[in-house]
């Protein structure tokens, strides 16, 4: 295996007249890594994905795929990769065999191999015994799966997922995740894009993105302590929205948000806000406020990360 990184990118631009779709992104992805780029809906995900492969053109920078400068030979790319979106083509009228056999065209696979890469296929989505049944009668997770078989029949390298989960249930999304981390140990590198904050801990590392803007990269322990840099609080009371302008105005919490029907508060010592925090709130009124620590989630991280990069671009 080689140990040169399966996909570089290097101060990667993408604008669509005025607007910046990626904004100097740069990241490396290794052989065998679960790479996830996590952000809310329009943060430049999914443009990210189509750029490395091949589907549309870089404004600037540079990427290489699997040894391939994407802007020079994107063709070269795409015959190295697969490729998984959210609204992946299935054919609903078409059989599950029969969507295997199709796509096994597509991808070029030897007639030699695509029996022995059907069964494979159909073995890891768990379709045994249904390889006649039209895609059409298939639940979420299955077809999920079975596109997942379609994308992986030419044996690629290197691996693009789209949001491949996108409103698929919980289970189906951990079945999911475990075929993800098989391809792994067989060494295919994988890039995935989500909104899930959860999922998160499903990669070896993760990107944080935002209006194109690649916010934080590394794995999500790690992330949680460098970026956190404090403790967390969590404050449940019957006035969120009074106890929210309180706090925030609390020396030593550097950052409140709502998370629910709570307030998260970042904090420079526990013992000392927890103190000074319900000291502020009795003061003015709030008298059932219930406050305590927690461990920050991926969510708590994201959310920290976006304000400060908003108040740092003003």
């Amino acid at each position: 295996m080689s140990a040169a990184p399966a996909i570089v990118v290097e101060h990667l631009c993408k604008r669509f007249g005025q607007f910046s779709a990626l904004d100097d992104v740069s990241f490396t992805v290794g052989r065998g890594e679960i790479m996830g780029f996590l952000g809310p809906n329009g943060a430049g995900k999914s443009t990210l994905i189509r750029v490395l492969c091949g589907l549309l053109s870089p404004s600037s920078g540079r990427a290489e795929v699997d040894g391939i400068n994407i802007t020079k030979d994107p063709d070269g790319v795409r015959r190295r990769i697969g490729y998984m979106s959210q609204k992946f083509s299935l054919y609903s009228d078409l059989s599950v065999v029969e969507n295997l056999r199709f796509f096994g065209g597509i991808y070029g696979v030897a007639k030699s191999m695509i029996d022995q890469r059907i069964a494979y296929a159909v073995e890891m989505a768990g379709l045994q015994g249904r390889e006649g049944d039209l895609v059409a009668d298939l639940a979420g997770g299955w077809k999920q799966r079975l596109a997942l078989g379609c994308a992986i029949l030419h044996q690629p390298a290197i691996l693009f997922l789209d949001e491949p989960t996108s409103g698929v249930d919980p289970g189906s999304r951990r079945r999911f995740w475990n075929l993800i981390h098989q391809l792994s140990a067989e060494g295919v590198s994988v890039l995935v894009s989500t909104h899930y904050m959860d999922e998160a801990e499903y990669c070896m590392r993760i990107a944080l993105i935002a209006a194109g803007r690649l916010i934080a990269l590394g794995p999500t322990s790690e992330l949680k302590q460098r970026n956190i840099g404090g403790a967390m609080l969590q404050l449940d009371c019957a006035d969120i929205g009074n106890a929210l302008d309180i706090v925030a105005a609390v020396q030593g919490v550097r950052d409140v948000a709502v998370f629910g029907n709570s307030l998260h508060l970042i904090v420079d010592d526990a013992a000392h806000a927890t103190t000074a925090v319900s000291a502020s709130l009795v003061q003015q009124g709030i008298n059932d406020a219930n406050l305590h620590g927690i461990n920050p989630s991926m969510e708590d991280m994201f959310v920290h990360l976006v304000r400060t990069n908003r108040t740092e671009a003003r």
